[in-house]
């Protein structure tokens, strides 16, 4: 497909939520080219080999298992699948490096961690920012597993407001380094890294710089113990001193007070990687409780059989379902831009950061979506096992705290929703994405007379997608009140943020796997998708629910009076259905489905 065409039909970052996507113009995971699909069965030959039958090892804090199998993983080229090939790596697409990213993290967080901080935050940086030099010195090592990067940002007093860490760079009398010192936290792969990105202040500058420093530990460079955690335990996770460690000024990495900037666009690719990182570990979750469900017998019948284990695995399998269909969809888009930038003429490096940075509202959704629904897999996979599931010698119970930190990594999950609704405002803003004109539309639309007609729900998801966009027109009106009153204050409204915030992750979840379910009807035949389309149909009434219920908590927080009730009825006219679905019977005909199969099979 020729760039012209792919820019016709892809939509800009956020812009989903003003405009109507057609299910061809969507990638999912039945799309993937034969180097793609014989790339995932290699990955989960080596994990099923290498990873999970030594599960139990990532509980005994054996942080050199980790670092010996980082090592397999760097000589089978997986560490650098994203690194061009002038590098040392294989240069393949963003949806291939989603793709590693999920099937390599199913089975452990400590695994996970280690590899996602290695090839995204301790790696990537020097890739996208690096000069010509720097990239030829430290790349290829990286990419090949010879040695191992980590990323020094997070301090004591600097969490969330990264800008605002206290390590200094000074530089020297001569000009020849900088001297830096201070004190890092919660570092990823601290006690095996040779090289860490390091971000400090020179001077009073107003933003932070990157730096790229060689571990060398006569260097004023020492570190903590290991950190006790409630999961991921063999993730090597330190604090760093630095203590006048001299880094040479060929080493800072892009432009002096660069560095802010370069942390936020890591954080981007960082939350949608993170989402794909969730993927695996849903499908193996759900595979060990249906196993599980189906070989428990109480009162003479597998538990399977219980209508409150159905709900369960179904609820299980939706959501699973429907995070790898809008992971895979924002994938392709940001790999789309990417392609589109180079052929503009952008370099490589420019083309990768604006074409993720393009769809970070998507990268802030999915990071909140899938992280809350792992936990949840896991929640629920502990209960499918009952007493047992409370067990260290069974994989819920450390598969549930691993998945812990999920909501925490790459921004908290509440920063997160507030970024989401924040960077749509601000791309309204600049004339990126016209809110306006919509919102408007939909403000005649309440103060006119609603249609009575019986529409036309025989095709596939008629009734589906005109559902998805009415609750758009929910979204726009509660956001395009919420602007009108508070404008550049809206910001210190976080509960209304939040809120607004869950209707725009709610529409762009249910959105993809609509999307995703009918291009494979089509391609397929609806029989051939009739679990699918069962889950499609769940997850849009679940998300029907809880826009109501969100939406009803946004609109009652700062509007009142005669605009209250408007506001309120439009939202009942919003999440209203015409045929509404019978969700006891789509989760039992999907458990029955997972039980006949044995595992997840979606």
């Amino acid at each position: 497909m020729s760039t012209e065409s792919i820019n016709k039909n892809l939509t800009r970052g956020g812009e989903y939520i003003v405009k109507e996507t057609k299910s061809e113009d969507v990638f999912t995971p039945e799309d993937f080219n034969e180097e793609q699909k014989m790339m995932r069965d290699s990955v989960i030959e080596f994990v099923d080999r290498e990873i999970w039958p030594n599960k139990p090892r990532f509980e005994t804090k054996d942080y050199a298992f980790t670092e010996e199998l980082m090592r397999k993983t760097g000589e089978l080229g997986l560490l650098g699948v994203s690194v061009p090939e002038a590098y040392g790596g294989l240069g393949m697409g963003f949806v291939s490096t989603m793709l590693v990213c999920d099937y390599i993290s199913g089975t452990s967080g400590s695994f996970s961690t280690a590899f996602g901080a290695h090839t995204g935050i301790g790696t990537m940086p020097i890739t996208l920012y690096g000069t010509e030099e720097q990239k030829q010195k430290y790349v290829p090592k990286l990419a090949t597993g010879e040695w191992f990067g980590a990323y020094c940002l997070t301090e004591p007093g600097a969490g969330s407001d990264a800008n605002s860490g206290k390590t200094k760079a000074v530089l020297s009398e001569d000009g020849s380094h900088y001297n830096i010192s201070g004190q890092k936290m919660w570092i990823s792969n601290a006690g095996f890294a040779n090289l860490f990105i390091v971000f400090a202040r020179i001077e009073d500058d107003k933003n932070i710089t990157g730096f790229i420093v060689e571990n060398d530990p006569e260097n004023g460079i020492s570190f903590g113990e290991e950190e006790h955690k409630l999961g991921i335990h063999s993730s090597s996770t330190r604090q760093v001193f630095f203590n006048e460690t001299k880094v040479p000024v060929e080493n800072m990495l892009s432009e002096r007070g660069n560095g802010f900037k370069i942390a936020m666009n890591a954080l981007n690719i960082g939350r949608i990687k993170l989402a794909a990182a969730c993927l695996d570990a849903q499908r193996r979750v759900i595979t060990e409780a249906v196993k599980y469900a189906n070989e428990r017998v109480q009162f003479k019948t597998p538990i399977a059989k219980f209508g409150a284990i159905k709900q369960k695995l179904a609820n299980m399998a939706t959501a699973a379902y429907v995070d790898e269909s809008a992971c895979y969809r924002a994938a392709k888009d940001i790999e789309d831009r990417i392609a589109i930038r180079e052929a503009e003429g952008n370099s490589h490096q420019e083309a990768e950061l604006k074409g993720v940075e393009e769809y970070a509202i998507e990268c802030s959704i999915l990071k909140v979506a899938v992280s809350e629904d792992v936990q949840e897999c896991t929640d629920e996979g502990i209960q499918i096992f009952g007493g047992m599931g409370f067990s260290a010698d069974t994989p819920m119970e450390s598969a549930w705290r691993d998945a812990r930190i999920s909501r925490i990594y790459e921004g908290t999950n509440e920063i997160n929703r507030m970024l989401t609704v924040g960077m749509l405002i601000k791309k309204a803003m600049k004339g990126q994405v016209d809110l306006l004109g919509p919102a408007m539309a939909v403000k005649d639309e309440l103060m006119g007379i609603p249609s009575f007609d019986t529409p036309d729900y025989s095709e596939l998801f008629a009734e589906e997608k005109e559902i998805l966009k009415k609750l758009k027109k929910a979204f726009l009106m509660i956001a395009g009140a919420a602007v009108q009153k508070y404008g550049q204050d809206l910001e210190e409204h976080q509960q209304l943020l939040m809120a607004a915030a869950d209707i725009m992750i709610e529409i762009y979840m249910a959105e993809s796997a609509i999307l995703r379910t009918e291009k494979n009807a089509k391609r397929f035949g609806e029989d051939s998708q009739k679990n699918q389309i069962a889950m499609s149909q769940l997850y849009l009434f679940n998300a029907v629910e809880k826009i109501n219920s969100k939406g009803k908590e946004a609109i009652i927080s700062f509007a009142e009076g005669d605009e209250q009730k408007m506001m309120l009825m439009g939202l009942k006219r919003f999440t209203k259905y015409t045929n509404m679905p019978n969700i006891v019977a789509l989760r039992n005909q999907v458990a029955e489905k997972l039980s006949e199969e044995n595992a997840y099979i979606f």
